[in-house]
């Protein structure tokens, strides 16, 4: 391979990556959008003016409104995948498991949560086999949970909750933080995360178990 071919390969691929990080923001910002008005209030003008585009333009990257909240959803879930789900399944203590996934959800909440929050809120909006598939993955992700749960239960630190019951519990009080953090009030993300995973954790645990030191970074 000559070094004209190698200049190639590295265009293709800044270009590719520039691409990328553009759909990103697109997401993100129609989000936003989605999280303030409601899916059906929002017209694509709305989503072209935040990114700076025309509608034409804004048309290069999706197919539609449906086609993008779907998209958006999936964006949503590649995050908790990526920064919750997958750094969680390494640790293999339950309890400090339990303690990262807390932890590392109730964080992206604080640091961006409208992707997030419309995968619950927005789910009718989307065509039947793509409702299932982003129902599927968000299953997954409880029934992680659940599992996580069961073998805390199994060690006895856990008795007298059902693991799905509980997975279901803690998703939900997490997502609500959406509902009530503001960057600008008494506390920062970082006092949020550390009182919402010591609250949710002693909540599921028998007295006297709970070791979170109350530092999220140090739970995964």
């Amino acid at each position: 391979m000559t070094a004209l071919d190698n200049a190639a390969l590295r265009a293709v691929a800044t270009a590719a990556n520039g691409e990328q990080d553009r759909r990103a923001e697109i997401y993100r910002s129609a989000a936003r959008i989605f999280h303030r008005k409601g899916y059906h209030a929002t017209s694509i003008n709305d989503i072209a003016a935040a990114v700076g585009l025309t509608k034409a333009g804004l048309y290069y990257y999706i197919k539609g409104k449906q086609d993008l909240l779907f998209a958006i959803m999936g964006f949503a879930m590649d995050q908790l995948d990526e920064q919750v789900i997958e750094p969680a399944r390494r640790v293999q203590d339950p309890q400090a498991r339990l303690e990262t996934i807390v932890a590392r959800h109730a964080r992206l909440i604080t640091q961006d949560s409208s992707a997030l929050t419309i995968l619950v809120n927005e789910l009718e909006g989307l065509l039947p086999d793509d409702r299932a598939d982003i129902i599927g993955r968000q299953r997954d992700y409880v029934d992680f949970i659940a599992d996580t749960l069961a073998a805390l239960r199994d060690e006895g630190k856990v008795v007298g909750l059902d693991p799905t019951v509980g997975a279901f519990s803690l998703v939900g009080m997490i997502l609500w933080i959406s509902r009530w953090y503001r960057t600008d009030g008494r506390l920062d993300g970082d006092e949020v995360v550390a009182a919402v995973t010591r609250m949710a954790i002693s909540a599921v645990l028998r007295r006297g178990e709970f070791s979170c030191a109350g530092n999220p970074e140090e739970t995964g």
